[in-house]
């Protein structure tokens, strides 16, 4: 019987390959990690939250949460450029499938909401099925 593991998030967010490591460890460990918001899960952090167990996805009353497209700077000759440009379209495409696969969003409606930043309170998390429950007191 495999006991849960508990995340609890309280980040701004970060590097968008760090967040993938994690959330592909969350998916293929047996253990179901549940996923806990206080304060803020924000960018990366948010993919976190909302890949938690089903059911086992919480926040506090007075957190929030931020999703938006992937940002990043390049610098370097037009065809550096134009990788990393694909490379950061392939990133956003892929995160908006991880976010649509956990909350049961459409994938159009995502890509719409993120186009910057989409901040929503813990009453909002939880209808748009980032979050299972809201935690008020144990």
């Amino acid at each position: 019987l495999s006991k849960d593991i508990q995340l609890y998030i309280n980040s701004p967010g970060g590097i968008v390959t760090s967040a993938m490591a994690v959330y592909d460890t969350m998916q293929f460990i047996k253990s179901p990690v549940s996923t806990i918001c206080m304060g803020q899960a924000a960018s990366a952090a948010a993919v976190l939250l909302l890949a938690g167990e089903k059911g086992k996805r919480f926040i506090l009353p007075n957190s929030r949460v931020m999703l938006h497209q992937p940002s990043g700077g390049v610098s370097g000759t037009t065809i550096d450029v134009e990788i990393h440009a694909k490379e950061m379209v392939r990133i956003r495409a892929l995160l908006n499938e991880i976010i649509a696969k956990h909350t049961g969003q459409e994938v159009k409606k995502v890509a719409k909401d993120t186009e910057r930043d989409f901040i929503l309170n813990s009453k909002e998390a939880k209808e748009y099925g980032i979050v299972d429950e809201i935690i008020y007191k144990k």
